[in-house]
C-alpha cells in the first residue's frame, strides 16, 4: 500500500528521514514550483535551483553568457541584477536556456529534499501530471509531500496545491492508499475548495503580498489546475528538467 504524509513547512524536512527511499514532491504555488513548471513548458532547457543570490552567482560562473538566466527574489523583493521569478514575465526569455533560480522558499525546500530517492516540483498548473508519473514510475514507497510554507509558517496556497496533487493521486491509483492525518486534511481542505483556487490564492498572506505589488494576473494564472504536462525532476541534485 502507498502512504502518503505531508508536511506543513519546509522547516519539518527530515534529511535522515528524506534518505529512507522516499518520493518528496514539493510544492510553492506562489511561486517557486509555478515558476518551475512554467519555465520547463516555456521551453527553458533546465531550472538549477540555490539557496541564494550568491549561489547564483557562483552557479553562472564559467557559463556562456546567453546560456542562462538569473532569476530571483528574497522575501518578495526581486534580486539586484536578476529576473523576477513571474512565470508570465519570464516566457518570452527564457526558451533554451538554463534558468538558475534562487528563492526564499521554494528552491531551499527542493535542496533540502534532495536526499530522497525522488524530488519532483509541483505546483496547481501541473499537479495531474506529476501525479499519473510517479504512480506509472514507482510502487510501494512514501510519498512525503513538502508544502514549503514561508519563514517556518504554514501557507494555505500550498496547502491547497498538495490537496489536489493528493486528489489526482486517489482518482488514478486503483488501491487504497495509506493518508496520514496531514495528507488526509489536505485532501478533505481541496475537496471543499477545488473550484476556489484563486480565491485562495489572493486571499492568502503572500497573495496579499503579490497583489499589493500588482501581480494578480500572476495569481490568476498560477492557480489554474492541470494545465501543464511537464513534469520536474530533480536530477543529481542539483538541476530540474522536464521527464
Amino acid at each position: 500500500m502507498m502512504k502518503v504524509h505531508l508536511l506543513l513547512k519546509k522547516e519539518d524536512i527530515d534529511k535522515q528521514k528524506m534518505a529512507d527511499n522516499k518520493i518528496a514532491v514539493v510544492f510553492d504555488v506562489l511561486l517557486a514550483t509555478s515558476t518551475i513548471a512554467s519555465a520547463l513548458e516555456f521551453g527553458a532547457r533546465e531550472v538549477i535551483p540555490v539557496l541564494d543570490g550568491k549561489e547564483a552567482e557562483q552557479e553562472a560562473e564559467g557559463k556562456e553568457k546567453d546560456s542562462f538566466v538569473l532569476v530571483g527574489e528574497y522575501q518578495g523583493t526581486t534580486i539586484d541584477g536578476f529576473l523576477s521569478p513571474n512565470p508570465l514575465e519570464l516566457k518570452e526569455k527564457i526558451a533554451g536556456k538554463s534558468v538558475i533560480l534562487s528563492t526564499t522558499n521554494g528552491t531551499v525546500a527542493l535542496k533540502n529534499s534532495a536526499h530522497a530517492k525522488a524530488v519532483y516540483a509541483a505546483s496547481l498548473l501541473n499537479c495531474e501530471a506529476v501525479a499519473k508519473h510517479i504512480l506509472k514510475e514507482y510502487q510501494g514507497e512514501t510519498i512525503v509531500v513538502v508544502c514549503s510554507g514561508s519563514s517556518n509558517e504554514f501557507n494555505i496556497e500550498d496547502f491547497q496545491g498538495a490537496g489536489c496533487f493528493i486528489d489526482c493521486l486517489i482518482k488514478q491509483f486503483r488501491e487504497e492508499f495509506f493518508l496520514t492525518d496531514s495528507a488526509y486534511a489536505a485532501y478533505s481542505f481541496y475537496h471543499g475548495h477545488n473550484q476556489n483556487s484563486v480565491d485562495i490564492l489572493k486571499a492568502s498572506r503572500v497573495g496579499r503580498m503579490l497583489s499589493k505589488h500588482g501581480f494578480e494576473k500572476e495569481i490568476e494564472f498560477v492557480s489554474q489546475q492541470n494545465i501543464f504536462n511537464k513534469v520536474p525532476m530533480l536530477l543529481d541534485k542539483n538541476r530540474i528538467i522536464a521527464v
